[in-house]
């Protein structure tokens, strides 16, 4: 199958400047081409992937992907999809948020022995630009006029935007025509935020290297769920690449929550199963909803994909005691990262008796209480139903010496951390 009929089955193409043109070049031969991030984060959210699904589609077919990592474009700012201005950061602070941006995304495309992969930062090639030179020979291209029209420039007219970010899309321009120049880039993908900046580039190429030269133009459409809100934003935030924002344990949640109207497509843009291993899965969506085999095959993939067997396993191995209750079997490792939003608590490491001990952390509200919820078998402590009163609580309980989880009722868990 052709890439770009793959993309089209799995509903990853919102805009082409020329959709007969791009297929015929990607039958033709491997095509090069890039998608950009700027750096003004220390992490990608998972919002930032979905360009850069479709960029690993292309490597995974046998093109030839260029990451672009925004040194230059991130001290200026994108307007795209802003109301306001950018505050604008320390060049240090973009050098920082470069590298750990790098290191994310070598991780994803980069495997061993895989060299059709090229990383490119846009501030080795502006920096050298001095300002006569980038309005001679950059800015003599741009009309004002087509500027102005462009969405992401108009959209900003009425609250304002400044010189600098009016001219980011000159900048993003210069970035298409360098590759297009010195690594035979053809192609820019981006979200359908960057239509704009992407056509510009195309302009900008065409002025320079002539009418008939083949670059092309795609963007990814706009990602809503089911209930119209945007995808990847939750109550708590966006959902970070960074196992250190995000972790793991929470990264596989969020996918295993989806819902049932959304699955399907999540599945389609963000795995690399196959149209029969996805059509299987509809299915059971349908005929086997309380299952949900979508939603755990989703979470198994991204989380792989992004943090590696080794910490999809962990995660699935939190959710899994989480759900039986067999709490004793996770590691202090696993309880910090899977406990990490429930009611914590502090406890000195003194030996105490279990009444007075959930009495004075806060759990149970009342000794009376504490005794009634124990003799009735209500509390747990790490997994283990607790119906002694006279239990002397200490740190020899504490898994790997410094958690301890009471579990009151079915799903009432509290982390206590020995201090």
């Amino acid at each position: 199958m052709n890439i770009i009929d793959e993309l089209e089955w799995r509903d990853a193409i919102n805009q082409q400047t020329d959709a007969e043109g791009l297929r015929a070049l990607t039958n033709e031969k491997a095509v090069s081409l890039y998608c950009g991030v700027d750096p003004t984060g220390d992490s990608m959210h998972i919002g930032h992937l979905i360009p850069f699904m479709v960029l690993k589609r292309f490597q995974l077919a046998g093109h030839r992907p260029v990451i672009l990592i925004g040194g230059a474009t991130g001290t200026i700012g994108d307007p795209s999809g802003r109301t306001s201005e950018r505050s604008l950061q320390t060049l240090e602070q973009i050098q920082d948020n470069v590298e750990a941006l790098t290191a994310q995304l070598r991780k994803l495309f980069v495997t061993d022995g895989d060299n059709n992969i090229r990383m490119v930062n846009n501030y080795d090639w502006t920096h050298k630009i001095n300002v006569i030179e980038f309005l001679r020979d950059y800015g003599k291209n741009f009309s004002i006029n087509t500027m102005l029209a462009k969405d992401v420039v108009s959209s900003r007219l009425d609250s304002g935007i400044s010189f600098t970010e009016f001219s980011y899309q000159i900048l993003q321009s210069l970035d298409y025509l360098h590759l297009f120049q010195n690594e035979d880039v053809q192609l820019q993908i981006g979200g359908s935020d960057q239509w704009g900046n992407i056509t510009s580039g195309l302009d900008l190429i065409r002025k320079k290297e002539g009418s008939e030269a083949k670059a092309f133009g795609l963007t990814i459409p706009l990602m809503l769920k089911a209930d119209g809100t945007k995808f990847g934003k939750t109550a708590g935030g966006a959902i970070w690449l960074d196992p250190n924002k995000t972790t793991p344990f929470e990264f596989y949640q969020f996918w295993a929550n989806t819902d049932d109207r959304d699955v399907v497509k999540y599945l389609k843009y963000f795995t690399f199963l196959s149209m029969e291993e996805i059509e299987s899965l509809a299915e059971k969506v349908q005929s086997e909803p309380h299952k949900r085999e979508a939603q755990k095959k989703l979470a198994e993939e991204m989380t792989r994909f992004v943090h590696g067997e080794e910490l999809l396993e962990q995660a699935k191995r939190i959710t899994a005691a989480l759900f039986t209750g067999d709490i004793g079997s996770l590691t202090a490792d696993d309880i910090e990262q899977g406990f990490k939003e429930m009611p914590t608590f502090e406890s000195g490491r003194e030996a105490k008796n279990i009444v007075d001990w959930l009495v004075d952390l806060g759990i149970e509200p009342s000794k009376r209480q504490a005794r009634e919820d124990i003799t009735n078998g209500a509390i747990s402590m790490n997994g283990e139903r607790v119906t002694d009163l006279t239990l002397e609580v200490s740190e020899d309980q504490a898994i790997g010496g410094r958690f301890i989880i009471i579990r009151k009722g079915k799903k009432n868990y509290s982390l206590v951390k020995m201090s």
